[in-house]
């Protein structure tokens, strides 16, 4: 008989996989709809900005949702918005396009809260950082799926098929977790009302940030998260166009360090969470982890034009492992913080000012960039990690033990 937690693994990894891959999939096939129609380019900028309003709306919205369906049956109509987003993105018109949007971010959107607290509820304490890094994972692999699968499928067969297959895998998805629905979802409320009075409610939208206050961790966790995704969203966004126009890169060379990076930051939740659950020092290890991410990005930044690129990709690798590797050591400190019946809401908050941090991050860079140079621009990326991470530290040194719902157990 399959452990629940396996049940519980599986279950939120497929679909964070998954979520992600359907997400990853809009900027490969879009632009392609967007050629074919005669649509200038910049067509695509909304897109993505209605895919992060529909996450962020589930995210504040989604609280009494969770609690009347359960965690489970959540995420499956998260992967049935997701197939329909497909569904109107296969229209080809600029509606369509634009529903797409909305309904692939409000699609993803289930996938932090819900996804921890099943995890929360069903993970051994002992193993449970762990348990929360491997389904973050999922996040990086559905980006690698969507650029090995997607974009070839679009090239060879044309975009419809493309958007087909990440329909079917979608609603496929929905169905292939059914199974484990009765026992993950045996604490929904069916009585929990879901009108728009109760889902818009001001006490309702504001219950993602009070959860942040459950425990006085929570809001210095949740700020060097931010920090962490300003590095992650800015490494990732900027670093092919830099090695590119500032170190003569080719483009294969540039991809190839990016791949590297990517891999590393896949390989880093896993290893990183892994050691906080031996440490039992979840949040120390994360202060250690921005002074070391902040270090290899100095040493990304400034390293001399003509280095090989061998030694590039290597360099990439260290600041990608340590600049996005915090996701699911991050996610797991909250829930062990919280009363488990709190920890979507507190998830939902988290990952609310998360997204602050990866829409923050790359704009801050740029600016920097526009003004001084590539350097300076990861200096300064280096600069407020450091500075963050620093007075988390004092906080910690000021805390004492540790504490939260499974301490010590």
């Amino acid at each position: 008989m399959t452990p629940v937690w396996a049940a519980a693994l599986w279950a939120t990894l497929l679909t964070q996989t998954v979520a992600s891959f359907l997400g990853q999939s809009l900027p490969v096939i879009a632009p392609l709809i967007i050629a074919a129609a005669g649509w200038p380019p910049e067509r695509m900028g909304p897109l993505s900005s209605l895919v992060a309003f529909g996450t962020v709306l589930f995210l504040l919205c989604g609280g009494a949702v969770l609690a009347r369906l359960g965690p489970v049956r959540t995420l499956q109509a998260g992967a049935v918005l997701q197939a329909l987003g497909m569904a109107a993105l296969a229209s080809g018109t600029l509606p369509g396009l634009m529903l797409a949007g909305l309904l692939l971010g409000l699609g993803y959107g289930p996938s932090p809260p819900a996804g921890s607290r099943i995890l929360a509820a069903a993970a051994p304490a002992r193993h449970r950082t762990l348990i929360f890094s491997v389904k973050q994972a999922g996040a990086p692999l559905g980006g690698v799926l969507a650029g090995l699968i997607s974009a070839p499928v679009a090239a060879w067969a044309g975009w419809p098929a493309a958007v087909l297959l990440a329909l079917a895998v979608s609603l496929g998805t929905a169905a292939i977790v059914q199974p484990v629905r009765a026992a993950l979802d045996a604490e929904r409320d069916p009585a929990r009302p879901l009108g728009p009075r109760a889902l818009l409610a001001p006490g309702a939208l504001a219950a993602p940030f009070r959860a942040l206050r459950l425990d006085p961790l929570l809001p210095p966790l949740s700020a060097l998260a931010v920090a962490f995704a300003m590095v992650q969203g800015s490494l990732f966004s900027f670093t092919v166009t830099w090695l590119v126009e500032a170190r003569g890169f080719s483009l294969v060379q540039a991809g190839s360090v990016f791949a590297a990076m990517q891999a590393a930051g896949i390989a880093a939740r896993i290893a990183l969470g892994w050691l906080a659950d031996r440490t039992g020092r979840a949040l120390p290890n994360l202060v250690a982890q921005a002074f070391a991410a902040a270090a290899f990005l100095v040493a990304l930044g400034i390293h001399a034009p003509g280095t090989a690129p061998w030694q590039v990709a290597a360099l990439g690798a260290l600041a990608a492992a340590a600049g996005a590797g915090w996701n699911g050591v991050v996610l797991a400190e909250v829930a062990r913080l919280c009363p488990l019946e709190r920890v979507a809401e507190a998830t939902a908050g988290s990952t609310l000012v998360i997204f602050l941090g990866y829409a923050a991050g790359p704009s801050l860079f740029a600016a920097v960039l526009a003004r001084a140079g590539w350097e300076e621009a990861f200096l300064a990326l280096a600069a407020q990690l450091a500075l963050v991470g620093g007075a988390v530290g004092l906080l910690l040194a000021r805390a004492g033990p540790p504490r939260g719902r499974a301490a010590g157990r």
